[in-house]
């Protein structure tokens, strides 16, 4: 316990820095995070282009949000951002793997997509998430598009229950207007799955629903990555003012 106090401690402590990738060693850096925490630690069947790397054909059209421990110069956490223009020319969203976006299509020159959100083990104390989302509030209006999708993913270690779970808990508060509803391509069995557990919420869920955020649909389950996928939409007019000032100090 003295030692898990120590070690939050120290990690309190840490400086941060938060930007986009430059160069393509940066971007290997984030491919690299992201399949310790995919590959090694929740189990996704992850190819990429060398070993120890997640990359796909999207990442390329990708700018890629990193935050850095100062100190060590250690790429801690990441996000990948897909902008309209780009999506058109990749030639879709990667949500839509998982979702018909049919009813968003009037937002689309405005829809910014989100994913490969990933934080460090040893670091997963808030301070990267929030700078990451620093960094996402930054970019948003910067380049003034309204309206932020992606992929919330929520463990199936337990055969998809709490995923269930957490669906109950948050549809009846949180759903997005019907007409922005998306679907799921292979829907998660939600019938068949026992949602009487009290639900356990990711901490990226959280945040992204404190923010303002809607879920857009039911979820869906990626077989590759073991994982029951929630739609999260964000209309920047929606976003909460208070979470919005902070994120905005912090870069």
């Amino acid at each position: 316990m003295l030692r898990e106090r120590l070690n939050a401690e120290a990690r309190a402590k840490v400086n941060f820095s938060v930007g986009l990738a430059q160069h393509a060693d940066e971007v290997r850096e984030a491919q690299r995070l992201r399949y310790r925490v995919f590959a090694e630690e929740m189990g996704a069947r992850l190819t990429g282009p060398e070993p120890g790397v997640d990359a796909d054909l999207y990442d390329p059209f990708c700018e890629h949000l990193l935050v850095r421990d100062a100190d060590t110069g250690e790429v801690v956490g990441t996000y990948r951002i897909l902008s309209p223009v780009q999506a058109k020319r990749v030639g879709s969203y990667y949500t839509e793997q998982e979702f018909d976006l049919t009813r968003l299509q009037h937002l689309r020159d405005r829809l910014v997509e989100l994913g490969r959100s990933c934080v460090h083990p040893d670091y997963r104390s808030g301070g990267v998430i929030t700078l990451l989302w620093a960094g996402l509030a930054e970019y948003m209006q910067k380049h003034g598009y309204e309206y932020l999708i992606g992929c919330a993913s929520i463990g199936m270690q337990d055969g998809g229950h709490n995923a269930a779970a957490v669906w109950h808990a948050i549809k009846d508060k949180h759903l997005g207007p019907i007409e922005w509803r998306v679907f799921p391509r292979c829907p998660l069995p939600l019938q068949a799955l026992d949602s009487a557990p009290a639900a356990v919420l990711p901490p990226l869920i959280k945040g992204y629903l404190r923010v303002g955020a809607w879920v857009a649909g039911e979820p869906a389950w990626d077989p590759d990555f073991n994982t029951a996928d929630l739609p999260i939409l964000l209309a920047m007019r929606n976003l909460n003012r208070a979470y919005a000032r902070h994120f905005l100090k912090q870069v």
